[in-house]
């Protein structure tokens, strides 16, 4: 079945705003607004460059009208927004509501699975770092490192991610939950951490997840044609 309507997108935007507390990054939107239609199948989830173009001719209608403000990919409800959807009778309704919730653990061991999938050595809580991978199990070099931020100080997520690239330019990354950090992330990268704007990738819980559930699907053949 295909994409909705973007005009059904514009409620469920409201709402996701409102429920995080009023803004959020328009890339974690993506993500969440999926589960407001559940005639979405996998086939529709790989087009990321529709399902985007749909969302944000939503959000340029719902800016236009004053239901909220678009700002550098943050999005952030206005009062005439929340009296909108005060008004809804909640028509949309999140198509499983019951999804295991994504832990600061759990993510983790999605990242340790993504990475030995792709033929890397994997493994949690190396030093201070929460997530590393190495080419192979004896290699000295970091290749990628990985910040799991749901809570806490994300400066201090940036600083480790700093210090693994400044050592051995490892590829950093900063996973993200979806209900959070995404401005603080921003601001840090522009005022404190410059020099990471370039390397790092900053990911949320809800694409970790994507990827780890697609490569389930496929996990005992990748890496035999991955394999050097």
């Amino acid at each position: 079945m295909s994409f909705p309507l973007s005009n059904s997108i514009e409620t469920p935007i409201l709402q996701e705003l409102s429920a995080v507390g009023g803004s959020d990054d328009v890339r974690f939107l993506y993500e969440k607004l999926v589960a407001y239609f559940p005639q979405i199948n996998t086939n529709d989830l790989q087009k990321t460059q529709n399902w985007r173009k749909l969302v944000q001719r939503a959000g340029k209608e719902l800016d236009e009208n004053g239901f909220l403000i678009r700002e550098r990919g943050f999005w952030k409800i206005t009062e005439k927004g929340k009296r909108k959807i005060e008004e809804e009778n909640h028509e949309f309704q999140i198509a499983n509501p019951t999804i295991e919730e994504l832990t600061h653990t759990k993510i983790q061991q999605m990242i340790v699975v993504i990475g030995k999938t792709l033929n890397y050595h994997a493994e949690v809580e190396f030093e201070y770092y929460d997530v590393v991978w190495r080419e192979k199990e004896g290699s000295l070099r970091l290749s990628h490192v990985f910040e799991v931020q749901s809570k806490g100080n994300i400066d201090s997520a940036f600083a480790k991610l700093k210090r693994a690239f400044d050592a051995q330019r490892s590829k950093p990354f900063l996973v993200l939950s979806t209900e959070r950090d995404s401005r603080r992330a921003t601001q840090s990268l522009e005022r404190e951490f410059v020099e990471l704007q370039e390397v790092i990738t900053i990911v949320s819980f809800a694409e970790i997840n994507r990827i780890y559930q697609n490569l389930q699907a496929i996990k005992e053949i990748l890496p035999k044609m991955l394999a050097k």
